[in-house]
């Protein structure tokens, strides 16, 4: 069983797989490392990675599919104007299905209009990356880690399982960025950790989209991350964005030009933008230099680093925060830090590593492959949760960004000032066990204790839990609620249970306990006559698919899949036609030349041309069973011409290998007795004398005719007299031959 990891950025996907020899990263059929996160509809394919890049001048891509699911959780983001929405080259929707802040895109496929959520989106993606993994690893792939970032809701990192469920594949776990790169960072390493204490690690990912910080405590046991810090809006694309800010407003001033209200030239000036963003790492200046932008004005600019960095001045003061809140939250001095260790496709921009030197009072690291570090930790926790994997013991912590609290109709459950039952920084998982005094039906509300801990505009809710019915006895009458904090760093109510319990006090305040261990199944607690009695819970997360959307989404992803083989196999038949076309024509004027005669090649010529006018108009999108009927309507008039070469070409051989036949067996037959020997040398001059005038024939007719001796025919007749052979030796000391030959 193949075990893989998954970094699925906003910008590119990376996978990665655990082998014997150690984390290897997969190449995808153009043979790259990275891939492009993106999804691409025509009216009757789905195109999906590098495929759905390449065709962006004709159908736009669906890209920044993480940027979607982060949408849909910030409901107040989506009416205001500029931000995501207006870097999109196509538009989305809000859904009124539920109040979670749901967005979709709509397409053109088949000859229906289809409406797709970002989660649908982002299942598209994972198929592809499994697709991948399989194709590479030549094995099924169903185990995986995913990466997510860590500052995603509860309802986000749902849609990354259900995303994962319609895709086909498993999730072992969904691990943070920066949790999967300091275990890649660690696992090898020997140096860190020893008598004098952990080793502490910062580590900053500067990706397309957003800035990652987390402080990370090693040892020789293994990690534990002390604390995280995030800004969700703000990556490598926002100095992108600026570039390209610049650039709009050079060229409309000199070239008299609006790009922003073009979709594919903004499109085009923001690649540009981007190339030159990554020339400025290296180099003093940049230019952008597009032929043809828009309106056939062929366009250029230039930028030196020192006014990029003037222009990018407010971004890089952010760069800043999320470090300040992760050492914060960390508790520990930047004296005490071995190192900053600073990965991400948008950390090679100078002045980051500068700003950041500047805060850390040490200049960052790059010891990590800023693009692959994700993926490879993300296989090895992978190895270490599969069983068909041994990996050395170490232990992966990490801890949760944003505190998450419960409450009832009476108020939050907690012994904490905050309110928070799992505090910011709590690691999981983790299981919490509350008993409550209850006499009836109640609810759980879930919830984030505080929305500063959360990208802005994201709603604290995270779900509601329904307990019971249930009739309890007495007034008196408790429920113990097991809390569990998941791998995935989703919180559910995973057991309720009534305590049917008679010598419990008249407290009516709520209690709280903490239990990793314990169960919740009919227990009796014989010192107190103790009874656990299951009482049934419904959940509801918000902003979640519900289980009906669930099914829908896998009937249509099958579906689509369905179509996409259909369209390969059409593709295929397609090629194969084109292929057969100018293969033949070749053929006929080389190898099949003196095969034909000249009104058969007149024939088969037309008939060529005109099945490549064809391809190129009216045939440039059918059906698989229209090129499968086409190309069997050539063969049948190119078959006969290349079955005479094919034969003219192996008659010589079956020739000569039946007259060497006929020789070994007249020279094998002197060992037998007379009349056996006089039946095979007559059956072998019969054989010779049959070649011998078959070949006469064959000789006096052009090759432009069908042969008057196929070599299938000589190879017939060798097998009948080997046959013949065969028989004579086998019943030469037989009773009856002996009977009859006395």
């Amino acid at each position: 069983m193949s075990v893989v990891g998954f970094d699925v950025g906003n910008d590119t996907l990376v996978a990665a797989a655990a082998r014997q020899r150690g984390i290897d990263v997969l190449l995808n059929a153009e043979s790259n490392r990275e891939s492009p996160a993106a999804v691409a509809f025509s009216h009757n394919a789905r195109l999906l990675g590098p495929h759905a890049a390449g065709a962006a001048s004709s159908h736009a891509p669906f890209s920044s599919i993480k940027r979607l699911l982060l949408l849909a959780g910030r409901p107040t983001l989506l009416p205001r104007r500029g931000g995501d929405l207006s870097r999109l080259p196509f538009p989305v929707e809000a859904s009124s299905a539920d109040g979670g802040g749901g967005v979709l895109v709509h397409v053109d496929h088949i000859g229906r209009r289809i409406a797709l959520s970002p989660t649908q989106l982002l299942a598209m993606l994972l198929g592809y990356l499994r697709q991948l993994a399989e194709a590479d690893l030549e094995a099924p792939v169903s185990d995986c880690v995913i990466s997510v970032p860590c500052y995603f809701t509860q309802a986000q990192r749902q849609a990354y399982l259900d995303a994962a469920a319609v895709a086909g594949l498993r999730p072992l776990r969904l691990m943070h960025d920066l949790a999967a790169t300091a275990l890649g960072y660690g696992l090898y390493r020997s140096d860190l950790g020893g008598p004098g204490g952990p080793t502490y690690v910062a580590f900053v990912d500067v990706g397309h989209c957003d800035t990652q910080v987390a402080v990370v405590a090693f040892d020789v046991s293994g990690m534990k991350v002390l604390s995280h810090g995030f800004d969700a809006d703000l990556g490598g694309r926002d100095f992108d964005e600026v570039l390209f800010e610049h650039f709009a407003e050079e060229f409309r001033d000199k070239y008299k030009i609006d790009v922003t209200g073009n979709v594919k030239a903004s499109m085009r000036l923001r690649a540009a933008c981007e190339k030159a963003k990554k020339v400025l790492s290296a180099n003093a200046e940049a230019v952008v230099n597009i032929e043809c932008l828009m309106e056939e004005k062929d366009v250029r600019g230039m930028i030196r680093r020192e006014e990029f960095e003037k222009l990018c001045a407010g971004l890089l003061e952010r760069v800043v925060e999320p470090c300040k809140k992760a050492m914060e939250g960390s508790r520990i001095g930047f004296d005490r830090l071995h190192s900053v260790e600073l990965v991400g496709s948008g950390s090679r921009v100078p002045a980051i590593a500068r700003i950041l030197a500047g805060f850390f009072r040490r200049e960052p690291s790059r010891t990590l492959n800023a693009s692959e570090c994700v993926a490879r930790g993300c296989a090895l926790q992978c190895a270490m949760l599969s069983p068909t994997f041994r990996v050395r013991e170490y232990e992966v912590q990490d801890a949760i960004p944003s505190s998450i609290g419960f409450c009832t109709s009476e108020g939050p459950i907690s012994t904490l000032p905050s309110n928070a039952l799992f505090q910011r920084g709590h690691p999981l998982p983790s299981v919490k066990v509350v008993t409550l005094h209850k006499n009836s039906k109640f609810k759980l509300d879930a919830f984030y204790v505080d929305e500063n801990e959360l990208p802005p505009g994201t709603s604290t809710k995270i779900g509601a839990f329904q307990i019971g019915p249930f009739q309890a006895h007495t007034e008196k009458s408790k429920v113990k609620v097991r809390i569990r904090l998941n791998l995935h760093g989703l919180v559910s109510v995973e057991s309720a249970a009534l305590i049917d319990d008679d010598q419990s006090d008249a407290h009516s305040a709520d209690s709280m306990e903490v239990d990793s261990n314990g169960e919740m199944g009919q227990q009796v607690d014989k010192s107190r006559s103790e009874r656990l009695i299951q009482l049934p819970i419904v959940q509801s997360i918000y902003g979640a698919m519900s289980n009906q959307e669930l099914l829908e989404a896998q009937e249509q992803e099958s579906q689509l899949a369905y179509q996409d083989k259909l369209m390969e196999r059409t593709k295929e038949r397609k090629n194969a036609l084109e292929s057969y076309v100018y293969d033949t024509r070749n053929k006929l004027s080389e190898r099949y030349r003196s095969f034909a005669t000249d009104s058969e090649r007149e024939e088969i010529s037309l008939s060529l041309q005109q099945t490549e006018d064809w391809l190129y108009e009216e045939g440039d999108d059918e059906t698989e069973a229209v090129y499968n009927s086409k190309l069997e309507e050539l063969k049948r008039l190119v078959d006969p011409i290349e079955n005479r070469c094919k034969d003219e070409e192996v008659r010589g051989q079956a020739t000569r290998d039946l007259l060497k036949f006929i020789l070994d067996h007249k020279t094998a037959a002197k060992s037998l007795p007379t009349p056996e020997q006089e039946a095979v040398d007559s059956e072998c001059t019969k054989a010779e004398q049959w070649l011998r005038e078959r070949s006469q024939l064959q000789e006096s007719l052009p090759k432009n005719v069908d042969p008057a001796l196929w070599s299938h025919e000589i190879k017939k007749k060798e097998h009948e007299l080997d046959m013949f052979y065969r028989n004579i030796v086998r019943y030469k000391g037989s009773p009856a031959r002996a009977d009859s030959s006395g």
